[in-house]
């Protein structure tokens, strides 16, 4: 088992199993790689609400993610919640002594019910100490204009402008998530520096979904721990996304 490609998944448990830690391992469970953890922060919710948020002291998740490098042969890390600055700095500490273990990280800043997850002001140490060092950051429209400073995007030339300010400034490269956009279509871009921007569309579902963003983050991270390339890697997460959101709205 030692020697088996892992996913190292950091981030927070959802006691209602529709986002977090629950769902990447099952999402990357489903596509046959095996996962070891992380876990940020112990939080009460329902798939409507969330109560309580307790997060964990930064040197143990420092901790437990210098265990599992240990332990496993850990291809590739998911970065998911954070909740303070300080457990940010303390992953990006680990995450420069790693510099071979490529990261996906997905800045979950809001619940889907809208109560933050994120510490006031640490959004500065995630684009200063985090996102340089991760290979792909995965921010929907609302986190995007978060981290730029912006209103929401209201049309491809914005989310193109916004995206790359912030492709500048951190990653080595960005999808930009199109689920809260309109339109019959769902468009996520994914830049690069040097590159044109790639497209990944899909039909827009009529239904609504906890957990994609960890999901697709976590098939991204999957895919690459087979050694897939990232663009190929992106497709193959997009489409599980898809997958899933079909069935729901068939149900």
């Amino acid at each position: 088992m030692r020697r088996e490609p892992h996913v190292l998944v950091i981030g927070g448990s959802d006691s209602s199993g529709g986002a977090g830690i629950a769902r990447d391992i099952e999402t990357i469970s489903a596509i046959g790689v095996r996962t070891c953890l992380a876990v940020t922060a112990l939080t009460v919710q329902t798939h409507d609400i969330v109560m309580e948020i307790h997060h964990s002291p930064p040197s143990l998740v420092a901790d437990q993610i210098c265990a599992a490098l240990q332990a496993n042969e850990v291809a590739t890390i998911k970065i998911g919640m954070l909740g303070t600055a300080e457990t940010i700095v303390a992953v990006a500490a680990v995450l420069r002594e790693n510099p071979q273990v490529p990261a996906v990280f997905d800045p979950v800043l809001a619940s889907t019910s809208g109560r933050a997850l994120l510490e006031a002001g640490a959004i500065a140490a995630m684009k200063r100490d985090l996102m340089p060092l991760c290979c792909i950051v995965t921010p929907n429209l609302p986190e995007l204009a978060l981290l730029t400073g912006s209103e929401m995007a209201v049309d491809e030339d914005e989310v193109l402008q916004q995206g790359q300010r912030l492709l500048a400034a951190c990653p080595q490269a960005l999808l930009i998530k199109g689920g809260h956009a309109s339109g019959p279509r769902s468009t996520d871009i994914l830049l690069r520096s040097g590159h044109e921007p790639t497209r990944f569309e899909a039909p827009r579902v009529a239904t609504t979904m906890r957990g994609t963003g960890c999901m697709l983050a976590s098939a991204i991270a999957a895919h690459l721990t087979k050694a897939k390339p990232l663009e190929d890697s992106v497709s193959e997460g997009k489409r599980l996304v898809f997958e899933r959101l079909q069935k729901k709205a068939a149900t």
